[in-house]
């Protein structure tokens, strides 16, 4: 039997070479067609994990599976719009930061791509929240558009939106029950099928803080940050926080920016990762309406504005973190997003 292409690939990577971008997406393509068996499959994703992606090979298959994925038709909002998504995995049990952060960003008028998924390695995903607050998982174009209009948001669910990866999920299954990690552990946020020209990426190991700021400025996306937060005990979290000290790693315009700071740089006083703690959607959806009416944990409180400022300042919001921040604590507690999410479940309900 003649011998695939992916096997070919699968050979120079275990010969310890990087792939070219026209080499990995050769890959990518292949991993999500029927052709190989998911053997061949399995083989090729252990021998990159294990050599370590470069930042080429990330891109190539960000740009891959960009291509393979459903058109949203939401380009006349790309410009301006910004993702704010991690990509899972730290296995901390934090609350969904990066989820209140995209409302905030909203609420202010900051068209807000959020791409995301029902939880996988965590008991409450982005999903699982925005669909407890009225936010459908499933919505049309024209739908997704009038979204924007009326909210400046839009949730793509990201089953929805990638049937390409129909091929790769019993092989993720397979790899994920042998406990190997693969590069679609980190891919999820870098595949945003709106395409918005900005992005803050939180990553689960700070390994991969400067991969993928090298993969996202390959993009071409306007500007953004990669970041970690580190925490004392050597394990981290796929976001920034009061808790830990945070990795941040630019892109685009933000380029040649690579910093670790606490959060006392910005004036916040630090907290314990037990003031992060979130829960199933329930515990969730509570902690959220606590946080709206000011009697949310400090630290926690404190952690989505240091994320929503850092986004401000990405889309052009805010010139400064500094300014940021006081945007952010003004949106967050002055009751602007306690009326989006009302505005929100009445828009999905009509």
């Amino acid at each position: 039997m003649e011998k695939s292409r992916l096997a070919d690939l699968t050979e120079t990577v275990e010969a310890g070479r990087d792939l070219s971008p026209g080499e990995a997406k050769e890959a990518a393509l292949a991993l999500a067609s029927a052709a190989d068996e998911p053997a061949v499959k399995e083989r090729f994703l252990v021998a990159l994990s294990e050599k370590g992606e470069a930042g080429a090979e990330v891109y190539a298959f960000a740009e891959a599976f960009r291509d393979l994925s459903r058109d949203p038709g939401v380009d006349a909002w790309a410009e301006r719009a910004i993702d704010v998504c991690g990509t899972g995995g730290d296995r901390q049990g934090t609350f969904n930061i990066s989820t209140v952060v995209a409302l905030v960003l909203a609420s202010a008028g900051v068209p807000v791509f959020k791409h995301g998924n029902s939880s996988v390695t965590s008991s409450c995903g982005s999903a699982d929240l925005l669909q407890a607050l009225g936010v459908p998982l499933e919505i049309e174009p024209g739908l997704a558009r009038r979204s924007l209009e009326e909210l400046s948001f839009v949730f793509f669910f990201a089953p929805a939106y990638h049937p390409a990866f129909k091929e790769i999920v019993p092989v993720r299954k397979s790899l994920a029950a042998k406990g190997k990690p693969t590069i679609f552990n980190i891919l999820g946020p870098m595949i945003n099928p709106g395409r918005p020209a900005h992005q803050l990426m939180g990553v689960y190991s700070e390994t991969w803080v400067p991969v993928l700021a090298e993969a996202l400025h390959q993009l071409k996306l306007e500007g953004g940050y990669v970041v970690h937060g580190r925490l004392p005990d050597g394990a981290g979290m796929d976001e920034m926080s009061c808790a830990t000290e945070n990795r941040v790693a630019g892109f685009g315009r933000f380029r040649g920016t690579d910093e670790a700071w606490k959060a006392g740089r910005y004036s916040l006083p630090e907290c314990s990762l037990s003031e992060l703690a979130g829960g199933g959607v329930a515990e969730n959806l509570r902690l959220f309406q606590a946080i709206l009416q000011g009697e949310g944990p400090p630290g926690l409180v404190d952690s989505i504005i240091l994320n929503a400022a850092f986004a401000f300042e990405i889309q052009g919001k805010a010139a400064t973190i500094e300014e940021g921040l006081g945007l952010a604590r003004e949106q967050l507690l002055g009751g602007a997003v306690a009326e989006l999410c009302r505005k929100i479940k009445a828009f999905y309900a009509a």
